[in-house]
């Protein structure tokens, strides 16, 4: 009874704080040097790198609905997360192992094994642990909001200081130590939450929170109507779901996990709206659910650039020199979350003061405005950009500046859509909705990969590139082969006309500055490869951050014109 009794939050805040992150650290550590690992050592083109990417991310945030299905039906919260915990731990150190057999048969599959499980493991946590924040509290309580912000602000502890830690130890000795210590890290979560569930977990009633989920008890003319299979409504719903299949694999040309991703979001969404014992009141909350994260899918898209195109971009195109030191380009992915650990407590505060006052805004406002400092956050760094060409690279300060607005974005829409779900969803549905939820950031991680595609990556002749190889050590790899083995015969490739500037390996020059310069010199010669996104060119760093300008703003508009009809159909929920 020790939680219902204290002044502040309960103390299972701050045990699930805890272990959400190290999870985190965990995640985004791994996240921080996964783009650069597989373009530079496993040598993946660029833009397979990118769909691939944005495959594995998506995939992340689409099992959280069949781990929150289990865990309402059979598991409960608490047996979910730590099998999670031990697979996604288990899919780290597979990537160790993949980094430490680079060159044999066996890297790629591990790598593509070690995915697997972390996309499979984060299925069971994700969901789960978000849903334990809404139970400490009791229902109507106004520290909610509060309490996923301080939640939040766990979460981004652990991606603040895990880029640095796994970032520093893959760029500067070797990807393998940076892949080990997030796997470490997944551990350390997983024993403390084990330790002290029992103690901390609790309602504000002194119950235990997360356990395996007792069967409802209904009288038997109501039962064979809660348990008997409506196969009408699902055998339409398998229908749709063949349709979308061919849709988006055929029409839109989408790749299996993409055409899967987002079929299944969608069936999902809709087999679960069509449920015919939903309430009026409880479909027009869930309705509302599905309208928010159509416009978080646009938010996420142009926000996780940050672990593809804008990783590419800190790397090729940005100052990282501070006095004559390199800064790592995974170190920028610290930048979001550092000011987060800043910003949430001030903007939990403001939450709080004007919810005092009756003066906060609603959900959907917040999350309108969020949007709105996104495209903003672009805006600046498009403005950074305009010139550079070549060898040119802009200053650190637009990207910092860049990212400091993404992140006030960020807060007004991310924690704050965890609680308006936990807040609208029925509570034998809790679990289901969050990985539902999940589902829009799965599409939207898989859009982003799509997205990424369009940055426009420098080309460089090849005849300028070996004419450098006779002065210095450089190696070619043909990233259009599927096999990308090096080139070591330069009569080989007589037939292609030009290579990215990230295919050129330096893999004999030790000296950083003398890299650089060679660097620099190839890239004052090239050019942008040409790409282009409904007809409109996408070929300069400055048109391609203009395309999520306008995206982000489109949709914050939008979601501010329909805040008033959402506010209606949420029912008294703000």
């Amino acid at each position: 009874m020790e939680n219902s009794v204290q002044k502040g939050h309960p103390k299972g805040l701050y045990l699930l704080f805890v272990t959400e992150m190290w999870e985190r650290f965990s995640y985004y550590g791994m996240r921080a040097i996964l783009f650069l690992f597989m373009t530079k050592m496993l040598l993946l083109d660029t833009d397979f790198a990118s769909g691939l990417y944005g495959n594995y991310t998506g995939l992340v945030y689409l099992t959280p609905l069949i781990g929150g299905y289990i865990s309402d039906r059979y598991w409960g919260n608490r047996k979910s997360i730590f099998i999670g915990g031990i697979v996604m731990a288990i899919g780290q150190f597979m990537l160790f192992f993949s980094a430490s057999s680079l060159g044999t048969s066996m890297a790629p599959i591990a790598f593509y094994v070690g995915l697997l499980c972390l996309i499979i493991g984060n299925g069971f946590f994700k969901p789960n642990i978000s849903t334990m924040v809404n139970q400490l509290y009791a229902p109507g309580d106004k520290r909610v909001d509060g309490a996923f912000s301080i939640f939040y602000m766990g979460i981004n502890l652990g991606a603040f200081f895990s880029p640095l830690v796994c970032g520093t130890l893959a760029e500067k000795i070797d990807y393998k130590w940076g892949f080990f210590a997030a796997g470490i890290g997944m551990v350390i979560g997983v024993v403390v939450f084990e330790l002290l569930k029992n103690k901390y977990i609790i309602s504000a009633t002194g119950e235990v929170v997360g356990g395996k989920p007792v069967a409802e008890v209904k009288e038997s003319k109501n039962e064979s109507s809660s348990t008997t299979i409506d196969f009408k409504r699902l055998g339409l719903w398998i229908t749709i779901y063949a349709a979308l299949w061919v849709g988006f694999m055929f029409g839109l040309k989408f790749n299996f996990v993409s055409t899967l991703i987002f079929s299944t979001s969608i069936a999902a969404s809709g087999f679960v709206i069509t449920d015919p014992s939903l309430t009026k009141s409880e479909r027009n909350r869930i309705i509302v659910i599905y309208i928010i994260a159509f416009f978080v899918i646009f938010f996420w898209s142009a926000f996780e650039q940050a672990g593809a195109s804008l990783t590419l971009f800190a790397d090729q195109q940005t100052d990282r020199t501070i006095f004559g030191w390199e800064m790592p380009a995974s170190y920028f992915q610290s930048v979001n979350p550092l000011a987060i650990i800043i910003l949430a407590p001030i903007f939990a505060i403001l939450w709080g003061y004007l919810g005092k006052k009756n003066r906060e805004p609603a959900s959907p406002i917040k999350q309108a405005f969020g949007l709105f400092l996104l495209a903003v956050g672009y805006l600046i760094i498009a403005f950074g950009v305009q010139g550079v060409e070549g060898a040119a690279k802009t200053s650190m300060f637009w990207l910092l500046s860049m990212y400091l607005v993404h992140t006030m974005g960020e807060l007004c829409l991310s924690p704050i859509g965890l609680s308006m779900v936990a807040r609208l969803s029925p509570v034998r549905l809790g679990s289901l909705l969050m990985g539902i939820w999940f589902m829009s950031n799965a599409m939207a991680n898989d859009f982003a990969g799509m997205l990424s595609k369009l940055y426009p990556e420098k080309m460089v002749s090849v005849e300028k590139v070996i004419s450098s190889e006779t002065k210095y050590n450089l190696v070619l790899v043909d990233k259009s082969k599927k096999d990308n083995k090096t080139i070591e015969n330069t009569e080989k490739i007589n037939n292609i006309e030009s290579l990215p500037i990230s295919s050129v390996q330096f893999d004999k020059i030790k000296d950083t500055r003398v890299k650089q310069n060679i660097y620099d010199d190839l890239a004052g010669n090239a050019q942008a490869k040409e790409k282009s996104l409904f007809g409109i060119k996408v070929d300069s760093l400055y048109s391609f951050f203009m395309v999520f300008v306008v995206m982000a703003g489109v949709a914050a508009v939008i979601l501010f014109l329909l805040s008033s009809k959402l506010l209606k159909m949420m029912d008294g929920i703000r």
